[in-house]
């Protein structure tokens, strides 16, 4: 008697048969996994479309089986603003690090999110510089060792890291905030979720929606990718803590307009219809 076999890990629809360039140990394999996973249960194939940034992600268009445009350094949220809104129905995403979208991109990032632009952030926190070699980024941590803050980086000169979803938060275009990581299954898990839960509130036209994942950069921190987990439990989680940042939903409005309609409750004139 022959017992049928049956399939229980397999690649996504939506990731492609292709080699990571990514090192050894890099989460960003994880989150790419994550992303077409949502893609494949939410059966997107023909109606998505990300954007990829500069930075380790750079080449996020041979990965994905979706249409992809490469933007300019840091325009990302631009250019997903304009393909959302000349395709309303499509999932439109973005794929950025740290540097591309909080330090370069932080006008785009800000502007898109305070109109409320019906699109989808995947934000990657590791802290660093990746492709370029490590230098210090927005993100980086205070007495953090880098290329170009050698003795650790000084609040003094430097300023304070940029704290992304605390950024965003107030601000009332945002439907959804969540900041996750992918160090742990049960982290891997809820990572997922949390990015399904953001395509789903883009297709429901809720509003602007971001996800945060707090990774790693074994390279450049000069760790092992065990290491690097380990250092950032220790260093970047209490700076980052792990949560849902906002949820309009949660709050009890189906969208963004409702909410800051709630918001401005005592401005006159805000409650004047367009």
């Amino acid at each position: 008697m022959t017992q049928e076999k049956k399939i229980m890990f397999q690649r996504p629809k939506s990731l492609l048969p292709v080699p990571f360039h990514y090192c050894p140990g890099c989460p960003h394999g994880i989150v790419h996994r994550l992303v077409a996973e949502a893609m494949d249960k939410m059966d997107l194939e023909g109606k998505a479309v990300g954007v990829a940034p500069v930075g380790c992600s750079v080449m996020a268009y041979d990965y994905f089986g979706c249409d992809m445009i490469e933007a300019a350094h840091g325009r990302a949220p631009a250019v997903a603003t304009a393909v959302k809104r000349v395709h309303p129905g499509n999932l439109v995403f973005s794929y950025q690090g740290d540097g591309d979208l909080a330090s370069i991109g932080m006008a785009e990032t800000v502007h898109a999110a305070t109109r409320g632009e019906n699109i989808t952030v995947i934000f990657y926190n590791n802290a660093i510089y990746g492709m370029t070699g490590g230098q210090m980024a927005p993100t980086s941590l205070p007495n953090q060792i880098t290329q170009t803050s050698p003795y650790g980086r000084d609040v003094n000169t430097a300023g304070y890291p940029i704290r992304v979803c605390e950024l965003l938060k107030d601000l009332d275009g945002v439907a959804y905030l969540e900041r996750v990581t992918v160090d742990t299954p049960a982290h891997v898990r809820k990572a997922k979720k949390a990015i399904e839960k953001a395509f789903t509130y883009q297709m429901e036209g809720r509003g602007y929606t971001l996800i945060e994942i707090v990774g790693t950069c074994s390279t450049n921190w000069g760790l092992t990718p065990q290491e690097s987990f380990e250092w950032m439990r220790e260093n970047m989680l209490p700076y980052y803590p792990l949560g849902v940042y906002k949820d309009v939903v949660a709050d009890g409005y189906p969208s963004i307009r409702e909410a800051a309609a709630a918001r401005a409750a005592e401005c006159p004139i805000a409650q004047k219809e367009a």
